[in-house]
């Protein structure tokens, strides 16, 4: 019971803070679908473009939490505070490529047939997300530094008051008022710009001011790089990376594939997309708690503590997933009604909330099974499930459906056509991760 307080408690704490961040999507996707239905579709676009290359990069950051757990678990403050500073350098890499991805999007966005009447309002919004993007990586390490702590609560309060700036900036900036002229889904991307500039400089005082992280020496001055430190964050983060991107671009390049079939299309799928994502906030918040748990115990060297970490965790997850699925098929059509003032939109968008219903159970799986599997040092398998499902059965799959057929079964030409193929490429993923996970908790000891 003692295990379990703790992950619910870090969870919980994780989930209210992660939720905060996901309200940043709501308010634009509901700021954007109020101001036209050409705003939305240019959100949904461009939301899908900026997520598949920030939740990469911060996959490569988020894959340090186990390192810093385990020396947490182990006592050494010291070299805790020396692996954050040599990880800057890993930060200041992934900044670099994500701002140039941002910026020059347009071999992606004709590859995906994006409608030419789209495309500057997508390339307009992403340009200005890309001077967004450095800040939120360096938040999203001070958050991963908190959660191997296990302190993520001062996160969590930034979060919170950083929504509470969000919402009004949305709007104002979208809608334009008190001499602004409004921007859409542009206004939107400036909102985000000034919330994530004020997090980091606040979490930045609160690293030079709080006595929690006084023991780490974090202030210290920069060492030089030490290649073989980052290359070691590389094995595990790359990897981590990538699947992560994986995961996210099998889901987010639907929107892009999507959006051919009209304005009507890419907005239902937004709402449902970005519904997935609020969902997905409660795996994924007891997937970092669970890890950080079992990284702290195997750094004290206590393997049987890290397996009742795992089988908590699996509990936790399994029981509120199931209450959110059926919530979510018992409420589609009330909640489809709230994102869009469209019946159109609303009606399509409550079909494929149905789906989602189903894809979550698989995708809170998924998720816990990767981040406990970061704490044992495995992370290519992972990648490559994730290659050959997520984008083989379920992007790919989900294309075939919409635009060519298979088999005896025609082209749909509808956004459910990708969320039925990715829904069966999840419920293939579930088991072959939780068996990779289930023979490295077997061998005992992390890969060196």
């Amino acid at each position: 019971m003692a295990e379990l307080r703790t992950i619910a408690r870090h969870a919980g704490t994780v989930l209210v803070g992660q939720l905060a961040v996901m309200a940043f999507g709501v308010t634009d996707t509901i700021v954007a679908g109020r101001y036209s239905q050409q705003a939305l579709a240019a959100l949904s676009v461009g939301s899908a473009v900026y997520i598949s290359v920030f939740v990469g990069l911060m996959g490569v950051l988020q894959a340090l939490l186990p390192t810093w757990a385990e020396l947490h678990g182990a006592c050494r403050k010291e070299e805790l505070g020396r692996s954050v500073r040599q990880a800057l350098y890993l930060a200041g890499l992934t900044m670099g490529a994500g701002i140039l991805a941002l910026l020059f999007p347009g071999a992606l966005l004709e590859w995906t047939q994006v409608p030419a009447a789209l495309q500057g309002e997508v390339r307009n919004y992403l340009a200005v997300l890309a001077l967004a993007l450095p800040s939120a990586l360096l938040f999203r390490m001070y958050s991963t530094l908190n959660q191997s702590l296990g302190k993520p609560l001062l996160v969590t309060w930034l979060q919170i008051a950083s929504l509470a700036v969000k919402v009004p900036l949305s709007i104002w900036f979208a809608f334009g008022g008190l001499g602004l002229q409004g921007r859409g889904a542009v206004g939107c991307a400036w909102a985000t710009v000034v919330v994530n500039c004020v997090s980091i400089l606040l979490a930045i005082w609160l690293l030079r001011t709080q006595t929690l992280y006084r023991p780490y020496a974090i202030w210290r001055r920069m060492e030089r790089p030490n290649w073989h430190v980052i290359g070691q964050f590389a094995r595990l983060g790359v990897p981590g990376g990538l699947a992560i991107m994986v995961e996210v671009t099998s889901f987010t390049l639907m929107a892009l594939f999507i959006a051919r079939q009209g304005t009507v299309a890419s907005a239902a799928h937004q709402v449902a997309a970005n519904l997935a994502a609020v969902l997905y906030m409660t795996p994924l918040s007891i997937a970092i708690a669970t890890s950080a748990r079992v990284s702290y115990w195997l750094g004290a060297g206590d393997h049987s503590r890290a397996r009742l970490a795992i089988r908590t965790g699996f509990r936790l997850a399994l029981v509120l997933s199931l209450g959110l699925s059926m919530t979510m098929l018992l409420a589609r059509h009330g909640i489809a009604s709230v994102y869009a003032k469209s019946p159109e939109v609303a009606a399509l968008a409550a079909g494929l909330l149905g789906w989602l219903a189903v894809y979550h159970l698989g995708d809170a799986a998924q998720a816990l099974c990767v981040f406990i599997l970061r704490c044992y040092r495995v992370a290519v398998a992972p990648l490559v499930a994730y290659c050959v499902l997520l984008w083989g059965v379920g992007l790919s799959g989900g294309y075939l459906l919409a635009y060519r057929g298979i088999g005896t079964l025609a082209p749909q030409h509808s956004p459910l056509a990708f969320w039925q193929a990715s829904t069966l490429a999840l419920a293939l993923l579930a088991p072959i991760l939780l068996a990779i996970l289930w023979r490295a908790v077997r061998a005992g000891q992390p890969a060196p």
